[in-house]
């Protein structure tokens, strides 16, 4: 089996071992920047899924040499929500061509995207179980320095058992280093892009949980948030506009999910949670709040036929070239568009000759049934023979053109990185520009370089790099201050704050205090108070609200049971009757005591009930001059017994003397001895 190529593009290298190991059996997916492959690494007889990078990116040198560093950077991710990275190599093919490709762990089952397609949408419980995992992946990757810049339902992998894993860490950065794409261009999924991805270029953690919180809003609605006529009316929107609640066209979603997403996808980086594990606990707290236990994600349904991945279901990876005017959309619906290289505003328009323009090439494209091709017509011998003058005059035009460029290689094309730290930064980026080199500003808070001074530069100073490169510079802020907290805020809500201004938030239960408007559990302040000048990683108190301080239950044994209630709802209680006893001395319906008991302190949040005990005691009647058979049936009518003592023996005698006297409290059932003449 030959690794060149032919009509049957992706299907070529069937049967092929990627540099005699890796053994290329069938097709999963393929598009504009791969294809991937159902793969055996015959050393180790395992199977694994192999990405071979198209052919403009393996004749790349700057882009090999960047994909390279990327898969060693992805292959240290060890999490169980990221597809692990085996192995990366350059096969040289039977003919010269090079096969630029990645081993990675095979993941049995679909996407994110044929979830969404075959459901629509998801329920609360099982979009926050996706997008936990999603965040854990991110977590794991933001700790270790790496920023995915490109996450979207397609990276999304849903394997055997519902396990979720998080795909193709690093494979835009690298794109973006390669000569098939320039300075101007943006680089990303334009349904999931950032604001500042759109505005600079530039993407930091942050940008991957603006992607992440607007994976969420389509989970929760079967939509991206953002549509257009064209890629680059849709990266606007990113830009002017805020992402709407879900429940606006999903009714009944909870109001804390509406608040998660418009806080994962606010316009302004610094008011995002700082990375995947601010987001992630965000999460959690609100999966709390509303009572959400995980849940499996559903495995997604075989597809139609065993088809392959294909364009038209969703966002494939794809290369849009700068737009001039109008663009064209290319085929396919069903989801937002792809992974793509775009124009940044400002940037100039491409001439009107570049053979990409307004063109677009899918990540997932249809794959061709094996054996079909194309046929093109025969063309007449005049015009075959135009074709070969023009192609030997290209040949000796290309030769004179990699003459020059061996000499621009090795000389002039190339500069040293200026000595940067320490100097203001409007001085180092006159440097820059001196160098002919570009400079991109990002600022971050320093205990010791002063304020708009340059603290570091990304490639340090000395590295030779090609001029019209682009030079990070990392410029201080100068020490941070403790940002201003609104008092009913959420404590994770703080806590990102915090982070982001790069403070350390600790929680301590001593310094919580009572206060009579702030909900417990809400945020009352700081300290140190906002506005005071720290130094970076400075721990930060959250002073959390415990509810209204506890009031002690009023005294009201003894009080009759109407006057008791009005005494206990002054005091703000809600009174009740919680039963009845028997106490010496207290009269009916009188109160024994209270539960909790008179000066317990009660929390006062929400409506704290008092509950009352009353005396059920009897007073005893008066049955002196009463006949006995009277005396007997008023004893009986309030619950007491009669034990008669007569004097001369006769049983309808008149009560002379009794025992207990009469008005003394008795309990129910008792006895009155009573003497009858």
């Amino acid at each position: 089996m030959t690794s060149g190529s032919s009509a049957n593009g992706p299907y070529d290298l069937l049967g092929y071992a990627l540099e005699r190991r890796y053994r290329v059996d069938s097709v999963i997916a393929r598009g504009g920047m791969s294809t991937v492959y159902r793969g055996i690494d015959t050393r180790l007889d395992r199977p694994v899924a192999l990405k071979v990078m198209d052919s403009r990116y393996s004749g790349d040198q700057s882009f090999t040499e960047r994909f390279e560093r990327e898969a060693r950077a992805a292959a240290r991710l060890h999490h169980p929500n990221i597809v692990a990275v085996y192995d990366q190599g350059v096969d040289p093919g039977e003919h010269g061509e090079h096969h630029v490709y990645l081993v990675m762990q095979l993941v049995d089952g679909g996407t994110l995207r044929d979830l969404l397609r075959q459901r629509g949408h998801l329920s609360p419980p099982v979009a926050l179980s996706v997008l936990e995992a999603v965040l854990s992946a991110l977590s794991a990757a933001h700790r270790a320095g790496m920023v995915h810049r490109d996450i979207k339902p397609e990276n999304v992998l849903i394997g055997s058992g519902g396990s979720v894993q998080v795909a193709d860490f690093g494979l835009v950065r690298a794109a973006a280093g390669a000569g098939t794409t320039g300075d101007s261009v943006i680089l990303g999924t334009v349904a999931y892009l950032s604001p500042e991805q759109v505005a600079s270029g530039a993407a930091d953690a942050r940008s991957d949980v603006y992607a992440a919180g607007t994976v969420l809003y389509e989970l929760l609605t079967g939509a991206p948030p953002f549509t257009g006529d064209t890629a680059l009316s849709v990266a606007y929107r990113h830009v002017n506009s805020d992402v709407d609640a879900p429940s606006r066209y999903v009714p009944g979603l909870p109001q804390r999910l509406d608040e998660l997403v418009t806080r994962f996808t606010r316009r302004d980086p610094a008011q995002r949670p700082v990375d995947g594990a601010a987001a992630l606990e965000e999460l959690r707290g609100v999966r709390e709040e509303l009572g959400l236990a995980a849940v499996p994600v559903p495995e997604p349904g075989p597809r139609p036929g065993g088809e392959h991945r294909a364009e038209g279901e969703g966002p494939p990876t794809e290369r849009l070239s700068p737009v001039t005017g109008t663009e064209s959309e290319g085929s396919g619906s069903g989801g937002p568009r792809g992974t793509r290289a775009l124009l940044r505003p400002g940037a100039g328009a491409p001439s009107a000759d570049d053979e990409s323009a307004g063109g677009t090439t899918n990540e997932f494209a249809a794959v061709p049934a094996s054996g079909t091709g194309g046929n093109r017509p025969r063309r007449s011998g005049r015009r075959r023979g135009r074709m070969l003058t023009a192609l030997g005059v290209a040949v000796v035009l290309i030769g004179a053109l990699v003459a020059g460029g061996s000499w621009l290689w090795s000389g002039s094309s190339y500069v040293k990185v200026p000595e940067l730290s320490g100097r203001p930064v409007a001085e180092a980026k006159r440097a820059l520009s001196s160098a002919e080199l570009e400079a991109h500003v990002s600022r971050s808070f320093h205990n010791t370089v002063p304020e708009n001074t340059v603290i570091s530069s990304a490639p340090e100073e000395g590295t030779r790099i090609r001029t019209g490169d682009r030079v990070d510079l990392r410029v201080s802020q100068g020490r941070p201050s403790v940002p201003e907290v609104r008092a009913g805020s959420r404590v994770s809500e703080v806590q990102s704050e915090l982070r982001n201004a790069q403070l350390s938030p600790e929680l301590d239960s001593s310094a919580d205090r009572y206060h009579d408007s702030v909900p417990k559990g809400r945020v009352i302040g700081v300290e140190p108070s906002s506005g005071t000048e720290v130094r970076t990683g400075s721990p930060v108190t959250i002073v959390v609200s415990r509810g209204p301080a506890p009031e002690p239950v009023p005294d009201v044994g003894g009080a009759e049971r109407e006057q008791a209630m009005q005494a206990l709802r002054k005091a703000g209680f809600e009174p009740y009757v919680a039963g009845h006893e028997f106490a010496d001395g207290v009269p009916n319906n009188h109160v024994v005591r209270t539960d909790p008991s008179a000066g317990t302190e009660v929390q006062m949040s929400g409506s704290p009930r008092v509950g009352l005990v009353l005396s059920n005691a009897v007073s005893v009647p008066n049955f002196s001059g009463k006949q006995l058979s009277e005396a007997r049936e008023q004893a009986e009518r309030a619950g007491l017994k009669l034990k008669v003592h007569s004097v001369i023996g006769r049983d309808n005698g008149r009560v002379f003397g009794q025992y207990p006297v009469p008005g003394n409290t008795v309990e129910q059932g008792s006895e009155v001895r009573v003497t009858v003449f």
